[in-house]
């Protein structure tokens, strides 16, 4: 069996003695550091620092870099300027989902592209594969293991980084971002994005800036309530914001329309990898639809139940838990189209017993409008 992987704030974890690491996709990596539903609440109250060095980072350069990415992603990469940065899917010839990532545009020719840890080497030999001679001038070099990441997260995370920074956060926009800002003292790429429904930032660097980055972040939020927080409220804060999950709320067997997230397919730019596919399914009326569930019945709604109505089959639950910050049995389900409309009532089975829920609506929570009711 091989070793788990560790990130280069794994030493660090031995601060807090409360912190439980668990196996996700061969990383050794922290559920928890004092709690799911506290961490939970410090991220939507006030701040939360996570460590995701287990993402992956992929250079693609070249002059023709842009037209590569064009066609292997469903967003417009020429609509990007330089420090701009946009949510994007790379798709089968059959519209399912090889995987949903970031891409950086760091000057003319030159990209960073953001991927799922589970996903490194399965993506990277997807865009080897298609890059063919016809392409020209694209270099494509995978940095992951030279690449640390940090994600300062939370309504207080601005308050909180512009003491130890200069750069003009009041100027950095959602989705952009500086490659070169200080940041307690050493050099990172620092973007305005997140996967939490918060504002907040993340900070790339080489790994040997772990520790100083880290301990100054931890100190500089410190009376401001920030707190280290593990995936088990990673997974919760994107889940009431409705942000997919690869695995869950996307695969290759889920389409980008599917789940949603078709504002990033651009189905009228230049032709890309899926789009036919999608095209088509369009066309046809997608055969079912990503819902948000509330359970009626007590129990909880957990990924890969199957959910009924009138008797058949008409789906399964993606993701479901008891929202932390709404105290509510909640779930996020891919259903046949005829049973998505709000106010649908269904069936979640649980531990071998039907139970009632009914659909609403999705996301359960917008930073600028708090919860949904």
């Amino acid at each position: 069996m091989d070793a788990l992987k560790r990130t280069p704030f794994y030493d660090l974890y031995a601060q807090f003695p409360e912190s439980r690491c668990i196996d996700f996709g061969g990383w050794e990596l922290p559920v928890q550091f004092t709690g799911i539903v506290k961490e939970h609440d410090a991220v939507r109250q006030q701040a939360g620092l996570f460590d995701v060095s287990h993402m992956g980072e992929f250079m693609v350069t070249g002059s023709d870099a842009e037209a590569f990415l064009q066609k292997m992603t469903t967003n417009d990469v020429s609509r990007l300027q330089d420090g701009g940065a946009q949510y994007t899917l790379l798709c089968y010839p059959t519209g399912g989902v090889v995987d949903d990532l970031l891409v950086y545009r760091l000057a003319e020719g030159r990209y960073m592209l953001v991927v799922n840890a589970s996903n490194i080497d399965k993506d990277f030999q997807w865009l080897q594969e298609h890059l063919t001679p016809d392409f020209g001038d694209v270099t494509l070099i995978n940095v992951s293991d030279d690449t640390l990441l940090l994600a300062l997260q939370g309504p207080l995370a601005e308050k909180i980084l512009a003491t130890v920074t200069d750069a003009p956060l009041g100027e950095l926009k959602p989705f952009h971002f500086i490659e070169h800002a200080t940041v307690c003292g050493v050099e990172v790429l620092l973007s305005r994005t997140g996967y939490t429904g918060e504002d907040g930032f993340e900070l790339y660097a080489p790994l040997n800036t772990a520790a100083t980055l880290w301990n100054g972040l931890l100190t500089a939020g410190a009376p401001h309530g920030l707190t280290p927080t593990g995936l088990g409220a990673r997974d919760t804060l994107r889940f009431e914001a409705k942000l997919p999950l690869y695995g869950q709320e996307l695969s290759a067997d889920i389409t980008p329309l599917e789940a949603g997230v078709q504002f990033f397919v651009k189905l009228d730019k230049v032709d890309f990898i899926g789009r036919e596919a999608l095209l088509q399914q369009k066309a046809a009326g997608l055969p079912r639809r990503l819902v948000g569930l509330e359970m009626i019945d007590r129990g909880i709604a957990r990924s890969h139940y199957p959910v009924y109505a009138d008797g058949v089959k008409i789906g399964e639950v993606t993701t479901g838990t008891q929202s932390p910050t709404l105290k509510r049995n909640l779930g996020l389900a891919l259903l046949d189209a005829a049973y998505t409309e709000i106010g649908t009532e269904i069936l979640v089975e649980i531990r071998g017993k039907q139970l009632k829920a009914v659909v609403i609506k999705a996301p359960f929570y917008k930073k600028s409008q708090g919860v949904n009711p």
